[in-house]
């Protein structure tokens, strides 16, 4: 038979499960810092046990059969299925699943952590390929394309060092009074480099195996030494982590039980590099710095379409929980306007800022150095303002559906109080057909996701993860095609005029664009529902 027409199936990768992750873990001994004590066992600490909890999600999610369509993924590539979270995409498609993967995760657990590594990964991609094109070589998309084959098939979870310490933010990094402040290059050899200095805000990096480190600014030619790309273990000598607990994990907490942040949370952590060794194979770029900037933007871009799955994750969830305490409270939004304007601006919310995470997929371009496909920028930061200006409106809808009970509720001590327990559940009790027990859980559920201080945690993640809402306006000013729009009305109002590439306003211009075969076959969807069993049996 003609091998053309019987190509090899792809073959998958050996997933670990989320116990495996958790033993994997334990063969790495990486010098980390928590409450100003030194952690032991990653795997076994308390207080990054919430974090853990969440990565572990990750790797059973990716084994579960229904979810297979959105949490796994063929990099045609190299013939392999692998994690989601791990993959290069390829197409429009990936990048739409992708979103689903990122939504149903975070609908678990607020924050999948994980998928910060597929940014990465697919940011890196088209550097390291426009690097190689710029010089007239192979050898970075090389160094790349073995690191993604090894990360793939072990598995991994990879941690994004990008953000620096910064210093001084007036100042380059060439110029800042303590160059520790950025990750830079003091020493290379024919074995490779040494590199110094404090990466911030490092999310997850305590129980990551490796961590990518990235420049997180543009560069100029004074910067050259700052302009570094590599790949580290997370206990590779010299690397030192001071990490915040993940969620909210004590075991005694001032206002009662956590019901979501005891379970799932996010650590983050500064992360110092102390003449820390990374062999060559292990370095993307050294010294490229006038491509630095492509790496921040495609990282930037990818990262911001990602985010807005995630926080609709979290949305959903205060959907649910919101529809679930007017429920207990006795009252049903279909029957009143007061409850269902608030919920279905709530909805609002969380589907408008997605269905740009959509739009960004579909007008996805493919890169024409990687051959990767990248979002498009302008829907893609358009989706991340909104969610991350909104987030406070979303905590605010929740609280006006559920009322102030959700912080007024004596602690769960009194739940189990015989002067107290049997009188507080009968008067404290609405709908009848809704124990009291179910109500209070509720309540503390919402406190715990929006009037705590993971619910302050949630809204400056949103506001800030991924940039600052001035780089997502700068974004959508710099690609959107306002010179279009210029061009209509001055053809509307019949002025004659030609297009002048250096005209300001009309600089950026898009003449349309149509859906090709990806999506004209007669009778076929774009997206289809996942087996009912993701939700339950169907009635």
């Amino acid at each position: 038979m003609n091998a053309a027409l019987d190509p090899v199936a792809p073959t998958r990768v050996d997933l670990m499960s989320g116990d495996q992750y958790r033993e994997s873990l334990r063969r790495y001994q990486p010098h980390v810092f928590v409450d100003g004590r030194q952690v032991a066992s990653v795997a076994d600490e308390p207080a990054l046990r919430p974090g853990v909890n969440a990565l572990a999600f990750t790797y059973d999610f990716a084994r579960r059969e229904e979810l297979q369509p959105i949490a796994l993924a063929t990099q045609a590539s190299r013939g392999r299925v692998v994690s989601r979270m791990l993959h290069v995409d390829e197409s429009a498609g990936d990048l739409l699943n992708k979103l689903e993967a990122v939504r149903v995760l975070c609908q678990e657990t607020g924050c999948a952590q994980r998928y910060l590594a597929h940014d990465a990964l697919n940011g890196l991609a088209q550097a390291v390929a426009r690097i190689d094109d710029a010089k007239g070589s192979t050898e970075h998309r090389a160094r790349f394309d073995a690191y993604l084959a090894r990360v793939q098939d072990e598995d991994l979870s990879i941690g994004v060092a990008m953000t620096d310490a910064k210093g001084d933010r007036s100042r380059k990094p060439h110029q800042q009074a303590h160059a520790d402040t950025y990750v830079h290059v003091v020493e290379r050899n024919a074995r490779g480099i040494v590199i110094s200095g404090t990466k911030a805000i490092v999310t997850g990096a305590p129980y990551m195996h490796e961590l990518l480190v990235m420049p997180s600014r543009n560069m100029g030619p004074e910067d050259e030494a700052f302009a570094v790309c590599c790949a580290v273990r997370v206990d590779e000598p010299g690397i030192t982590i001071v990490s915040r607990p993940a969620g909210r994990p004590g075991e005694k907490l001032e206002h009662g039980d956590a019901p979501f942040s005891r379970k799932y949370g996010q650590a983050t952590a500064v992360v110092m590099f102390d003449r820390v060794f990374v062999p060559w194979e292990s370095v993307f770029y050294a010294g490229e710095w006038e491509h630095s900037h492509v790496l921040t933007y495609s990282y930037a871009t990818h990262h911001r379409h990602s985010c807005i799955a995630a926080r609709a994750g979290f949305g959903d969830l205060l959907i649910g929980a919101g529809a679930l305490m007017c429920e207990a409270n006795g009252l049903d939004p279909s029957t009143k306007a007061n409850l269902r304007e608030p919920m279905v601006e709530l909805i609002k919310i969380t589907e408008g800022f997605y269905a740009c995470g959509v739009a960004a997929s579909v007008y996805a371009t493919r890169d024409e150095y990687s051959g990767t496909f990248m979002p498009d920028p302008v829907f893609s930061n358009i989706g991340k303002l909104l969610l991350a200006t909104q987030i406070y409106d979303m905590h605010r809808l929740a609280h006006e559906v559920s009322g102030g009970l959700i912080v007024a509720l004596p602690g769960p001590d009194e739940d189990h109080n015989p002067a107290t327990a049997a009188r507080l559940s009968e008067v404290l009790q609405a709908s009848p057909d809704i124990p009291y027990d179910k109500r209070i859980q509720t309540a503390r559920f919402i406190e715990d996701l929006t009037a705590s201080y993971q619910g302050g945690w949630y809204s400056l993640i949103s506001l800030h993860g991924g940039g600052s809402p001035a780089a997502m306006k700068q974004e959508i000013w710099r690609n959107y095609p306002v010179g279009s729009k210029v061009e209509l009305v001055e053809r509307l109002l019949e002025r004659g005029v030609l297009h002048d590439g250096k005209r300001a306003i009309t600089a950026n211009r898009q003449p349309g664009r149509c859906c090709d075969t990806g999506c004209t076959t007669p009778g076929q969807p774009v997206m289809v529902p996942l087996p009912a069993s993701r939700k339950g049996p169907a009635p």
